[in-house]
C-alpha cells in the first residue's frame, strides 16, 4: 500500500468480532513524527503476527501501545473490546503479557524468585505465592530449558540465559495475548528456534501472539500474519506468505532482498 490506512483497510486488518486485542484508528507518534497512522486491525485467538520494520519505525512503541503503557497519539485500543487504558492494570496483566525487549539489571533475584513475579496479577494484594504457583514457575523454567536453574542468581547468568528466564516469567503469567518485543534477542539460533516454536505452540492452543522480530527468515517460518511497519505512518498487514516476499522486504528495509527456497521455507537475504 503506498498510502496510510484508515478507513479503506482490508477487510484481513479490521476488527474481528471476538477478538481478544484490535486496534481502530490508531496513531503513533514520537515527539512531531507519525509513525504509525490509522492503525485499525484486530488480532485474534490461535494466531503468530510478525511485527517487521527498520529500526525506528515504531515497533516497540507500536508494541507498548497496544499493552496499553503509554496513550495512542489518536485512536482506540481495544482489549476485550474496552479501551485498554479504561481496564485496571491488574486485569490487563491477566489478560495480556509483555516480554519487553530490553533485559532488567537492577533487582538481582534467582531464577525462580523472578519467574513467580509472573504469577502477581493472579494473586491478591499481600497474598504469597501458593505450591500451584511455584510449580507453574518451575514448569515455565522447564519451558525454556532451564528447569536445573530454579536457583540462580540472576547476575551469574548469561544474557540469553536472563532473557530465557523473563520468558519463563511471561510463560508463568500465563496470559492469552503475548506481546513480544525482539523475542530472540541475546539468544543462539537453538534457542532462537526453541522459543519461537514455544509462542507458535501457544498459539495453536488458541493464545495469540504478537511479535516484533528482525530476521524477515524467521517471521516468514512461523508467523501466520504480518504487519509491516514502514515509520512514516504507513504499514501493511496480510497473510505472512503474500505479505512477507522479497518486494514488500525490498520496500520496507530501503534495500534489495532476495528470496530462496529450500526444503519448502523461504529464506530471505539482502542481494
Amino acid at each position: 500500500m503506498d498510502e496510510a490506512l484508515s478507513a479503506s483497510a482490508p477487510a484481513n486488518s479490521r476488527p474481528a468480532q471476538g477478538a481478544p486485542l484490535s486496534t481502530k484508528d490508531v496513531a503513533v507518534s514520537v515527539g512531531a513524527r507519525q509513525l504509525v497512522s490509522g492503525l485499525t486491525v484486530s488480532f485474534s485467538p490461535g494466531e503468530f503476527v510478525a511485527v517487521l520494520g527498520r529500526n525506528g519505525c515504531g515497533k516497540t512503541l507500536t508494541l507498548h501501545t497496544l499493552a496499553g503503557l503509554r496513550a495512542p497519539a489518536a485512536g482506540t485500543v481495544l482489549l476485550d473490546g474496552v479501551a485498554v487504558g479504561a481496564v485496571d492494570r491488574r486485569a490487563v496483566a491477566r489478560r495480556l503479557g509483555l516480554l519487553a525487549q530490553d533485559l532488567d539489571e537492577g533487582f538481582v533475584t534467582t531464577a525462580l524468585e523472578t519467574v513467580l513475579i509472573g504469577r502477581h496479577p493472579h494473586l491478591k494484594f499481600w497474598q504469597w505465592e501458593s505450591a500451584e504457583d511455584g510449580e507453574l514457575a518451575r514448569k515455565a523454567l522447564s519451558a525454556v530449558d532451564l528447569a536445573e536453574f530454579g536457583e540462580r542468581r540472576t547476575d551469574t547468568m548469561s544474557g540469553g540465559e536472563q532473557r530465557r528466564v523473563a520468558t519463563a516469567a511471561l510463560l508463568a503469567q500465563a496470559p492469552s495475548v503475548y506481546l513480544l518485543d525482539e523475542p530472540t534477542n541475546h539468544l543462539d539460533p537453538h534457542h532462537q528456534l526453541a522459543v519461537l516454536e514455544l509462542f507458535r505452540s501457544l498459539a495453536r492452543t488458541g493464545s495469540t501472539v504478537i511479535a516484533t522480530l528482525h530476521d524477515p527468515t524467521l517471521a516468514a517460518r512461523f508467523a501466520d500474519r504480518a504487519l509491516l511497519l514502514f515509520g512514516d505512518g504507513r504499514w501493511e498487514m496480510g497473510v505472512a506468505s503474500e505479505a512477507i516476499t522479497a518486494e514488500s522486504l525490498s520496500k520496507l528495509y530501503l534495500t534489495p532482498m532476495i528470496e530462496v527456497r529450500q526444503d519448502e521455507r523461504r529464506i530471505f537475504f539482502t542481494s
